[in-house]
């Protein structure tokens, strides 16, 4: 009996053990469960960072677009070339999967990749797994990778990724800017547009969330989040490729000749306040990127402008009614405090009326008006125009520039655009007030901004007057004077007399300082510029030109306006009441699809156009200007026929040109450099089918 009852003792002694164990475990459990931390660990997110995954979906970044419809940049597919090293990568001997022959395979590289073969072989040396062949094998084309490809090279393979791509290269480059790719691949504005617009173009990155297993797969029975990524804006500027391009084309053509330390070159429309282009050099290639200076000259140079300054000056007068055109005064030097005004020639014209004395360019006669009306009033009159404000419009770096003046000597130079400072963008801005009636116009760089997904218009640009700032009567009378500049031939201005549209201007000449804020007395030492507008009777543009150490003939700088705005007038058909176009000789394009191609062209031959026929079919399929588009005589119409479509010589086509062949065709083209067509990637008659890709060469 006392056996048997320690037996039961200690069969209840193990059962209250393990009822506490059991006890102990729940409450464990219950701790743990409703616990926030255990030893410091957040359990929740603990167990979160080992079940759960996000990965990013990429936003794709806003194309911007010309104000003619002309893509400028987008993003494209562009691959990264890869050299694997390491030997273990190879399975069958026989398909070698690692880099093989690493002399053979640099020299090969070399050529594509534009990269030393020393440099390829030291990359390729290494004692790694794999390795970057960088700087020329990193964001390279489909092209590109193309020509890598049929080497059949063993080891070398690619990263895809994506990159920032300007369709036009060196067009507008400070306009548009760049964007790049960080280390992390995300691309983000660097200058203008791109800059500017970073958050709009960008968009917003979407994400996915799901749960994971050990294995990294979904888990089933689980919930899974998923954003999708919104795509970025597109940018619709006011830049209108083809004048951009006449521009870029004339200063070129001016600095291969001649040196400079910049030259700048701009268009706004003069009822609208559009900026229809702006060039200027030097200038650089927006895919390549070799950049010697970072700052727009339309928003970021601010210098001494010189007597363009005097159509404000006088204006001034005008407006406090200090202005008598038929008055006379002594040109050829005014002593103003401790110092001696004189005219650019030291000697003046003798008695002339105040209206002469603006045709000749007299700083006295600006001295003279700015001294009846004073400080306080000429001062207020720049300020109102925005001389020394920004103007506010939607590019980055704008700089205001200095209009301030206090004593005598400083008034009297302000007056003919000495010891004040502008922008181009703020003579131009000043500029308006004479083709809107005296009321200033803001300009700008942004037509509208659409939504890349649904085609809503986000914003559209509306035009905004800044208020009437002179009288409609003096504007006209200040027009008046700046076709006498032009066309009285008393000064250099002459040589901006144009043969095919009426346009009038001021000429402005000013000295720049040195380091020690002393004026240059160096030939060259001179900001030149010229600020004009056509046509006289009807303005529909506004042009401001300067540039800064220009060492050539100043009228083969005039002469290279003037032909650009005659192209401008030419492409515009802008006429005027003294214009020498021969108005008959433009040709209304007709509806030619369907038609037969001889009549087609036998009928455009017989009217001046040169017609580009692609196909070898009996009937127009595509055509392009469309209809009712007016060509001037000696264009270019492009059409498309039925049957097998083969690859046209463009050797010699402008930039546009060949765009049109390429969109005609449907080609995946990519364009490199600026000027004509110089070579293309495609033979000659070799048969094309819509995305054949096609690589572009353009120089001058």
């Amino acid at each position: 009996m006392k056996r048997k009852n320690n037996t039961i003792t200690i069969s209840h002694l193990i059962l209250v053990v393990l009822i506490l164990s059991f006890c102990a475990i729940i409450f464990k459990l219950s701790y743990i469960s409703l616990a926030k931390k255990i030893d410091n660990i957040n359990l929740s997110k603990f167990v979160e960072a080992r079940n759960t995954e996000t990965t990013i979906l990429p936003a794709k970044r806003g194309c911007i677009y010309s104000g003619d419809n002309e893509l400028l940049a987008k993003n494209i597919n562009s691959y990264n070339v890869i050299a694997f090293l390491d030997s273990k990568r190879t399975e069958n001997p026989d398909k070698p999967r690692h880099v093989i022959d690493v002399y053979d395979t640099a020299t090969k590289l070399s050529v594509i990749l534009n990269m030393n073969v020393d440099t390829l072989v030291r990359l390729m040396s290494q004692k790694k797994y794999q390795v970057e062949l960088g700087p020329g094998g990193r964001g390279i084309s489909e092209i590109t990778k193309k020509q890598i490809e049929e080497l059949n090279l063993p080891g070398i393979g690619f990263t895809s990724s994506n990159k920032r791509y300007y369709q036009m290269g060196s067009l507008a480059p400070y306009i548009i800017g760049y964007a790049s790719n960080d280390d992390d691949g995300n691309i983000s504005g660097k200058m203008g547009i791109e800059a500017y617009f970073d958050k709009e173009l960008e968009g917003e990155d979407g994400y996915s969330i799901y749960q994971k297993d050990l294995y990294g797969y979904i888990m089933p029975n689980t919930t899974s989040v998923t954003v999708p990524a919104k795509a970025g804006k597109d940018i619709y500027l006011t830049i209108d490729s083809k004048v951009q391009m006449f521009l870029e084309n004339g200063i070129k053509e001016i600095s291969d000749s001649n040196s400079m330390a910049w030259l700048t070159f701009s268009v706004m429309n003069a009822k609208t306040g559009a900026i229809v282009a702006s060039a200027s050099n030097p200038t650089f290639n927006l895919n390549e990127r070799v950049i010697s200076n970072y700052l727009n000259p339309l928003t970021s140079y601010a210098y001494e402008p010189g007597s363009t300054m005097k159509i404000f000056s006088f204006l001034a007068a005008m407006e406090n009614n200090a202005y008598n055109g038929n008055e006379t005064y002594l040109s050829g030097t005014i002593p103003v405090e401790d110092a001696v005004i004189k005219d650019f020639n030291g000697v003046g014209w003798g008695v002339i009326t105040y209206d002469e004395g603006f045709a000749y360019s007299s700083n006295v006669a600006a001295t003279k008006l700015a001294l009846k009306i004073g400080r306080d009033k000429l001062h207020d009159f720049y300020d109102s125009l925005g001389f020394g404000n920004k103007t506010n419009i939607t590019l980055p770096g704008e700089v205001k520039g200095s209009a301030n003046f206090i004593y005598k000597t400083e008034l009297a130079t302000a007056a003919f655009g000495q010891g004040i400072t502008t922008t181009p963008i703020q003579n131009l801005q000043a500029l308006s007030i004479l083709t809107n009636d005296g009321v200033e116009i803001q300009p700008y760089i942004v037509e509208k901004i659409v939504d890349s997904e649904t085609g809503e218009i986000n914003y559209q640009h509306e035009r905004k007057e800044l208020g009437q700032k002179v009288s409609k009567e003096n504007a006209a009378k200040l027009r008046s004077l700046m076709y006498d500049v032009v066309y009285s031939g008393k000064t250099d201005a002459k040589y901006y007399k144009s043969d095919t549209v009426t346009m009038i201007g001021k000429t402005g000449t000013a000295q720049i300082t040195g380091s020690n804020g002393e004026y240059l007395t160096g030939k060259t030492d001179y900001v030149r510029s010229f600020a004009g507008i056509f046509p006289y009777d009807n303005p529909e543009y506004i042009i401001y030109v300067s540039v800064k150490q220009y060492s050539g003939v100043y009228k083969d700088l005039a002469s290279m306006v003037t032909k650009v705005v005659e192209e401008i007038a030419k492409y515009k058909n802008i006429t005027d009441n003294t214009t020498k176009i021969d108005t008959t000789k433009i040709v209304k394009i007709d509806n030619y699809i369907s038609k037969t191609v001889p009549e087609t062209v036998e009928k455009l031959q017989s009217q001046s156009i040169n017609v580009v026929t692609i196909g070898n079919g009996k009937y127009i399929i595509d055509q392009y200007p469309k209809k009712d588009k007016k060509l001037p005589n000696g264009s270019k119409v492009f059409i498309i026929t039925s049957g097998e479509l083969t690859m046209p010589n463009i050797t010699g086509y402008s930039s546009n040109e060949a765009i049109t062949i390429c969109k005609l065709l449907n080609l995946d083209y990519h364009i490199n450099g600026v000027g004509n067509v110089v070579s293309f990637s495609i033979p000659e008659g070799t048969p094309v089918t819509a995305g054949t890709p096609i690589e572009i060469n353009l120089s001058y």
